[in-house]
This record gives C-alpha cells, structure tokens and sequence, in this order.
C-alpha cells in the first residue's frame, strides 16, 4: 500500500470519527436541553429572579403541549387549513441551468417555498402554535417584536384567529422602511408601537412590557433567541420546514439533499430548515449571514463571522460587540437579518463544526433577488435572497447532479422600493462607466 492511499485512508477514518464525536455532542446536548437549558455552553436563562419562575412554567406548559395528542391535532389542523401547509419544494429549473458550467454539468436546485404561507414567510409557524399555546395558559394579552414586520404581520394574524389582544413593537427605521407591514398589522387588529432603533431596540422594549404584566401578558418569541426555553420552542415549531423537506426530498427523488442552504439573522428559519437533518452527518448545512457593505467594518449583521461570546436578551451566544462589550449595531439591507446576535443553537452548531456559515453582502442579496425575479418569477424576501447569493460560489463545488435545498424564507413584496431604489443607482453608476454602486444609505 502507498504512502499517499494510507494518508488517503487515515484523513477518511478521522474525518468519520469526527463526525461521530459531532453527531455524539448533539445527542448529549438535546438529552440535557430541558433541563440545563444548553447548547453545549450557549444558551442558558440570564434573566431576573422574578421570571425565571415564569420561564418555568412556559416550560412546562411547553412539554406538555408538545405530547397532547389534541393541542398537536388542532395545531395540525391548523397549519394546514389557515397556514397553508405543506408549501411546496420547487425545482427551479432555470436557476439551476444558470448555475451549469461550461459542460452542462452541475447541481440541481430546489425552493422550499415558505415564502407561500398565511402572510407572505415562515414566521407564522411559530406565531400561530406560540399563540395558541399562550391562549392555553389564560393569557388574554400578546406583545411581540418584530424587525421587517413578518413576525409583527404573522402575530397579529394569529391572534385575529384567536380572539386575542395583540400589542407589536418595532424601531421606528424597520417601521419607515416596511411601512406596508405596518399597515398590515394594524389592519389585522394590532396596537403596532414604535421605539427609536431596529430590532434590538424593540425586543428590549417588548420584554420591558411583558414583564410589567406577567400574569395577563404573554411574550411570543419570533426568532430562536432570548432565555431558555425560548429557543428550544421556536425550534421545535419551525421544525415542520425541514420534515417536509425531507419527505418531499423522497417523493421527488427518492432520495435525501446533499446541502441545504438558509439565510442567518438570529436563526429561526435556518433552525427550521437544519434541525430534521442534523443528525444526517452527509448532508451539508449551510448558514448565509449579512455582510451589509463589508464584514472588514462594522455595517455588517455577521454575528458568526465576527461575533465574541457574551449574554444578551437572557442567553449566552456569539454577540456583535466592542472591546469593552457594548453591543454594536447591526446593518444589513434585509432588515429582518439586523439583530447584533444569533441563536445559541446556532453558535454551538458552529462550534462544534455540524453547520457552516458564509456571508453575503447587500450587493450581492440585491442581485440575488432580481436573478430569482427574471428567471423564475418568484419574488424573495431580500433576507431569503442572501441564502440565494452563496449559490454562485457553491454550485460551483458541488457535483453534477447534486440536490440543494434552499429555504425561500419569505417573499419579497415588501423590499420592491429599496430593490427599485438600488436598480436606479446601479443603472445610473453603469451609465457612467462606474460598475460598482456606492453603498445603498437605507
């Protein structure tokens, strides 16, 4: 035997055992989940004493309604009926041809379409059953933050279905920026409140009210951040993504992905899509961050590119922070993606090696939407098209034949004006001779 085929056959056997020690820290971490509230050291429950006891309870109410036989049928019910589920998983044949080399040879790229659901993205899985959950409970009173307005608008909605009050939070820049979502939400029946900032800024203020009202109030977490078991439940209501996924994967070609792709702000619709495969150790997961206009500066959302490890919101992840640990502000020109953290899933999914994430930048997720737009007449989210913009350094890695799942998180609607704004400045800079547009000032 060669020197090269032993070298060959000892990198293999290591890379498996890696992937055994990988797959080993996950089932170890989920086993300790409900009870320490970690992922691996991320996560955790920095909060007051006064809601730690609250936490609890939302915990146990939790559990149980995870093994009730009757809160999972009408919650069945109604994903299906009201939400629209199962969405489709759509071969994009024309991206996919895009994306072929020279030789006609390369990957075959699918969409999952959550950007069909009940109010235009993924987020009302989560509104919807967190919703029901808090009517559970007695809670009469729901506040929530929202950043690009799709949790804001799928909140509202679930709790117009509910008969529930309903009070949104949002930084007044989200609020000038996704003004149609505004509208939507007030017609929905919300109190929409606006806070000076972005999303941070909002979430902070949403737990400020909910915890002035423990007893009556409910906070109905979007994204999988905050104290424990926040996360977790986020996780597990996204989780339906990646089932579908899977069980379309069979239908379509027999067969399993290869990679999946998602777009990382703090993490539910990656958490979503990821999670049902996580254990698959062959099958790539792919985070895409916001580069904004460089992560080299500070106008970027890239948290797992560029974050150190801190507590904010009540849990320990990777944060966007300075030296002395004042937390900066994000910037990306998917709004949704401005948060200055991640989930602490995420984080520990990265550091132990199971996902890998990239970045792209404002330019890039621009271009990304418009090329979705032309060739298959599907409008994305600006969030969902920076999952959309890795594909051109990804596909050409892959080999022919390979299935790429991406998670077409939300539609596109509510970008067109900074889309169209962008386009404007881009043919204007062509025009005289100058290919590279100036940062857009959002």
């Amino acid at each position: 035997m060669s020197r090269d085929t032993q070298t060959q056959i000892q990198t293999q056997t290591q890379t498996q055992t890696r992937k055994t020690d990988v797959l080993q820290l996950i089932d170890e971490t989920e086993e300790s989940l409900f009870r320490t509230g970690k992922f691996g050291r991320f996560g955790g429950i920095f909060v007051p004493e006064t809601l730690v006891t609250c936490l609890k309870v939302l915990l146990s109410e939790f559990n149980l309604c995870m093994h009730d036989p009757h809160f999972q049928g009408e919650l069945s019910t109604a994903l299906r009926d009201y939400v629209g589920r199962e969405t489709p998983l759509y071969f994009a044949e024309r991206l996919t041809d895009h994306y072929k080399n020279g030789r006609g040879e390369g990957p075959d790229i699918y969409l999952k379409r959550e950007d069909l659901s009940h109010g235009g993205a993924h987020k009302i899985n989560n509104a919807l059953a967190q919703a029901m959950l808090a009517k559970r409970m007695g809670r009469r009173s729901v506040v929530a933050a929202t950043g690009a307005g799709q949790h804001g608008v799928a909140t509202a909605a679930a709790c117009a279905k509910l008969a529930m009050e309903c009070t949104i939070i949002m930084g007044h820049l989200d609020m000038e920026r996704q003004s149609s979502n505004v509208l939507l939400m007030k017609n929905f029946g919300a109190e929409v409140k606006s806070v000076r900032g972005t999303f941070k800024d909002a979430a902070s203020e949403a737990i400020r009210e909910w915890v002035g009202d423990l007893e009556r109030k409910y906070y109905l977490a979007g994204t999988a951040v905050g104290p424990h078991p926040c996360p977790a439940m986020v996780r597990e209501f996204q989780s339906i993504i990646g089932k579908e996924t899977r069980r379309q994967a069979v239908e379509k070609w027999g067969g399993e992905p290869d990679v999946l792709v998602a777009c990382v702000g703090s993490g539910s619709n990656a958490l979503g899509m990821f999670h049902e495969f996580v254990r698959d150790k062959d099958i790539r997961l792919i985070g895409v961050e916001a580069a904004g206009t460089g992560i080299d500066g500070e106008t970027h959302s890239a948290t797992l590119a560029k974050g150190e490890i801190g507590v904010y919101h009540g849990a320990m992840t990777l944060l966007l922070q300075d030296h002395e640990g004042q937390i900066l502000g994000p910037r990306s020109v998917g709004v949704g993606l401005e948060y200055p953290g991640v989930s602490p899933e995420l984080s520990f999914l990265r550091e132990i090696g199971r996902a890998e994430f990239h970045t792209a930048t404002d330019e890039e997720a621009l271009d990304a939407y418009a090329l979705l737009c032309r060739l298959e007449g599907i409008c994305p989210a600006l969030e969902a098209a920076h999952a959309l913009a890795h594909l051109g350094k990804l596909c050409p890695t892959l080999p022919d034949g390979a299935k790429v799942v991406v998670n077409c998180s939300g539609r596109g609607d509510k970008d067109i004006e900074t889309v169209f704004k962008y386009q404007q400045l881009k043919s204007a800079q062509v025009s005289d001779g100058n290919n590279h547009p100036k940062p857009l000032q959002m």
